[in-house]
This record gives C-alpha cells, sequence and structure tokens, in this order.
C-alpha cells in the first residue's frame, strides 16, 4: 500500500471508531444500569476517564491561573457532572435509541442558547427551521405513547431529563467559546472528568447509599469501555482529525453516531422499531443536520484551542454521551 493510500486508511479508521464508540455509549449505559445505580456509575466512569487523560492534558506545558481553574470546574458542573448525571438517571425510563435522538437535538438548543449568550450569533431562517425540525421530531417520537396512552410519568420524566442534559451542555458549550478559548481542549476535558467525577460520586454517597451496587464483570467492563474506549481513546483520535479533515466532515460524526446508536439499542437490547422511531429519528436528525449547516457569522478566536465534534458552529461537546 502506498504511503497516501495508508494515511487514508488511518483517517478512515480513526474516523470510523470515534463515532462508532461513540454510538455504542448509549447501549453501554443501559447494560451498566442493570449493575449500578446511575450517579455511582457515572461518577465512577468519569473518575477513571479523568485519570486516564492526565498523560495527555498538557498540565505540565500550561499552568492555568487560580481564576481559569475555577471557570474550568464551574464549566464542568454545566458540560459533565449536571449533564450526564441527568442522562444516566433518565436511561432507566426510556430506551438508549430515544435517549441518543433527543441528545441529537444538542445542535439545535447550541444555536439557540448561541443567540441569547453570544450577541454575534443571529437567528438565521436556516437556524429557525433547524429548530422547528427538532421540535417536531420530538413530538413525533412520543407519538405512539402518546396516542395510545402508554406515556408514563417515568418515560415523560426521562426525555425531561434528557433534554434539560442536552441544553445544559450547549449553555457550557457558549461558555467555553466566550471564556475559555484561551485553554486546550485535552486539559478542559481532564480538569472538568475529574472535578465532576468528584461531584457526581458525592450525590450519589448523598441520594443513592441505600441503593446495591453490583461490581460485576459486566459492569466493569462497561465503566472500562466508556472511560477508556468511548471518552480517553476517541478524544485523542479527535484531535488526530481535527488537523487532517475538514471540519464539515467532523460535523457529520453527531448524525452518524447517533445511527449507530439506534442500531445498536434495537440490535444489543431489543428495543422496538415503530413509525414514532423512524418518523421521529428521522426529522431529529434532519434538524441536526440542518443546524450543522448554519453559517457561523463569527470567526473563531486565533487562539481557540481544537474541540470536539459538538459544537460547529459555536464549540464542541464532550458527547458520546452518556
Amino acid at each position: 500500500m502506498s504511503a497516501s493510500g495508508a494515511s487514508r486508511a488511518r483517517l478512515l479508521f480513526a474516523y470510523i471508531a470515534c463515532f462508532v464508540l461513540w454510538g455504542s455509549t448509549w447501549s453501554v449505559v443501559k447494560v451498566g444500569l442493570a449493575d449500578l445505580p446511575p450517579l455511582r456509575f457515572a461518577g465512577t466512569r468519569m473518575l477513571l476517564a479523568g485519570l486516564v487523560l492526565v498523560p495527555f492534558s498538557g498540565l505540565r506545558r500550561f499552568r492555568p491561573d487560580a481564576r481559569t481553574w475555577w471557570m474550568l470546574v464551574g464549566v464542568g458542573v454545566l458540560q459533565i457532572a449536571l449533564p450526564y448525571g441527568l442522562l444516566f438517571v433518565a436511561q432507566q425510563w426510556i430506551p438508549s435509541s430515544w435517549s441518543a435522538l433527543l441528545f441529537s437535538t444538542y445542535a439545535v438548543w447550541l444555536l439557540l442558547v448561541g443567540r441569547l449568550l453570544l450577541p454575534d450569533q443571529p437567528l438565521t431562517p436556516l437556524k429557525l427551521g433547524s429548530a422547528a425540525l427538532g421540535l417536531a421530531g420530538i413530538v413525533a417520537l412520543q407519538y405512539e405513547h402518546l396516542r395510545g396512552l402508554g406515556f408514563s410519568g417515568l418515560v415523560v420524566v426521562g426525555c425531561v431529563l434528557t433534554l434539560l442534559a442536552t441544553v445544559s451542555i450547549s449553555v457550557a458549550n457558549v461558555l467555553v467559546r466566550r471564556s475559555l478559548a484561551h485553554v486546550s481542549t485535552s486539559l478542559s476535558v481532564c480538569v472538568q472528568t475529574l472535578s465532576s467525577s468528584v461531584l457526581l460520586l458525592g450525590a450519589s454517597f448523598a441520594f443513592e447509599s441505600h441503593l446495591p451496587g453490583h461490581w460485576t464483570p459486566r459492569a466493569v467492563l462497561a465503566i472500562v469501555y466508556l472511560a477508556v474506549g468511548a471518552t480517553a481513546l476517541t478524544y485523542q483520535l479527535l484531535f488526530w482529525l481535527l488537523q487532517r479533515v475538514p471540519l464539515a466532515v467532523i460535523g457529520a460524526m453527531p448524525l452518524l453516531d447517533t445511527l449507530v446508536a439506534v442500531f445498536l439499542g434495537v440490535l444489543m437490547l431489543g428495543e422496538r422499531v415503530d413509525s414514532s422511531l423512524l418518523v421521529g429519528g428521522a426529522l431529529i436528525l434532519a434538524s441536526a443536520a440542518l443546524a450543522n449547516l448554519a453559517p457561523s457569522s463569527s470567526t473563531p478566536p486565533s487562539d481557540a484551542a481544537p474541540g470536539t465534534p459538538r459544537s460547529e458552529p459555536l464549540a464542541p461537546s464532550p458527547r458520546e454521551a452518556t
């Protein structure tokens, strides 16, 4: 194989690995929740992920001042501790495919939140159309349950918590764009995962101490897979890809990993495929695609660190998600 052919093969492998690993996390979380309470599960996963990321964080090269440290921790609450806690709790009550599709509205919320917090992010007809499609997709996704009166209170709570988590991450990414562009993404992710793990495990101690946790091989494998494979490895691959492929290609990744999540939910977990899933999923994915196409009116700061693929045009999100 020629050098150029080998290079293209490495790019393709890294790209596929990113969206397959990220897309698989929804099903893996669902499996792990059978053995561990959600906050304990999420906190342990983040603690391990943060420790694995320490050697890649660049702490030796860049020492943030006290204000930056506190900002990183504060944004971590909005970007990891709160949303991941909500997502893990929500997945107890809704299918993993629903979680992934609802989370795909992230790109739409990012546009709307960006309009509120960043003056250079106007709402264009394309952005408004994206938001309308996303709302229609959410309604369609729940249509069968509403029509059959099978929409239980816990299902409603699960959907609301997932959307709240998505909005929280959107707010966090806008804040990163506005105040933390000078911090490298690898350092930011490392600090946020470690600090958030403390909050999640503290919340678990406060609210889940009465709940049993079964540290089965399945649970341990789920945590290791999510922390090492779906966080540390994928971020390193993503940082490498960001230097070598167009941002438009990176921007398509959330759509691909959502399709993987839905497919694995049906294949691995036996989740039902119905018209609501197909129509709602198609509308939500179309909404996310439009949001990714929506142009940004501002140019990112020249010193901004490379991000992850959830933020274009504003800023990336550490989605794996759950």
